[in-house]
């Protein structure tokens, strides 16, 4: 009897361990932990649930704003004409009238601040001539993010039939959008003002308080309707380790703010990462048959990030090199072959590789006198 009550015990006290470190988000509905680079679910609760996102939708306009800005469609310093369309919306906004000048700047930094309504439906006719166009861009840019769980129906998350989302896809849009460094010089922003030297100046404060409370947070966004209740998708970044962390129906802001601050301490507290590769960094060197130079640098093309728990040992990370014999001409961007990546003799994941610069096919001229070097060397 003594032995099954210290084993009751036992099991007493372990199931108490875990539920204390699983249970992380209890008042909300949905909720999820991200590590930003490799992705990985450090914590997650009914994620794929579909749930009204409210403003946490700007995460994707954000980001297809961002993504048509790299492409040159529009410009940071562009000024944008505000629609009767877009200076009537409702809910949270930075006050724009109708036939009024603002720069993608400016609006850009009203929606990521202030989560102005008015803001982003000024920058999605910008960018598609008509909100619905935006949106149908929107739904596209999901599909391509693989996201099962959305369906937007306006740009800014105001609560529409058919217009929902899970925490799931909302941390995959938020770790896309992550990539662009830009957003966070205004994700980051508590308190700024928008027409400064006018008499219609508009003081801009953070809805996200953690970026001014919570120690390395700078992003992303939050979203509260009476049908979503309080959301948010926050993000911070110590020691190189970025995590991602969303909560879905909150019963209010100060619960929602407690809850992903302590996701985030659990994540801090037992995660660590590991980055093995960076985007153009040389990984070997091979000889180029056919070219001007004997041999060439090869280069990754993507980023590696391991994650792996503090009370574990740092992994072993092993390479092998899966490429064919190659001629010119190439061109930098040319996938010439596969860098194989084992974690602890474990395959990992492949990544490709290409040539650190183009290489041009030599004439038979330049053959001849390369020959003519080699065979006095």
């Amino acid at each position: 009897m003594k032995k099954i009550f210290l084993v009751f015990i036992c099991l007493f006290f372990i199931s108490n361990v875990k539920a204390e470190t699983i249970d992380l988000a209890s008042n909300a509905k949905s909720a999820i932990l991200i590590e930003a680079k490799t992705g990985e679910i450090l914590y997650e609760k009914n994620s794929h649930e579909k749930l009204h996102p409210a403003s946490m939708t700007k995460m994707m306009s954000m980001l297809l704003i961002l993504e048509s800005i790299d492409k040159g469609l529009i410009s940071w310093d562009d000024m944008v004409v505000v629609s009767p369309n877009a200076s009537g919306m409702g809910g949270s906004q930075i006050l724009l009238e109708t036939g009024e000048k603002m720069s993608v700047k400016d609006l850009f930094k009203g929606i990521a601040v202030a989560s102005g309504n008015d803001a982003v439906v000024a920058l999605a006719e910008k960018i598609s001539g008509t909100e619905e166009g935006f949106v149908i861009l929107m739904n596209k840019r999901a599909n391509e993010l693989g996201l099962k769980d959305t369906h937007f129906v306006n740009c800014h998350g105001i609560d529409a039939t058919d217009h929902y989302s899970s925490a799931y896809d909302m941390s995959l849009i938020a770790k896309e959008l992550s990539k662009h460094e830009e957003v966070f010089n205004y994700s980051s922003i508590y308190e700024d003002y928008l027409r400064k030297d006018t008499d219609r100046k508009f003081w801009l404060v953070n809805t996200n308080k953690l970026v001014r409370f919570y120690n390395g947070a700078d992003g992303l966004k939050t979203g509260y309707t009476s049908l979503a209740g309080y959301c948010l998708t926050a993000t911070a970044k110590r020691d190189g380790m970025r995590l991602i962390a969303v909560v879905m129906g909150e019963e209010s802001s100060e619960v929602r703010n407690q809850e992903v601050s302590k996701m985030l301490d659990h994540g801090f507290a037992n995660y660590s990462t590991l980055n093995i590769i960076e985007n153009g960094s040389k990984v070997d060197n091979i000889i180029v048959h056919k070219s001007k130079v004997d041999n060439i640098d090869l280069i990754s093309l993507e980023d590696v990030t391991v994650l792996y728990k503090k009370t574990d040992v740092k992994p072993d990370i092993t390479y092998e090199l899966d490429i064919k014999e190659i001629e010119a001409p190439i061109k930098k961007g040319d996938k010439v072959g596969k860098l194989k990546i084992y974690k602890n003799g474990e395959y990992l994941k492949n990544i490709d590789i290409t040539v650190k610069e183009d290489i041009k096919r030599i004439n038979i001229f330049g053959a001849y006198f390369k020959n003519i070097k080699y065979l006095f060397s």
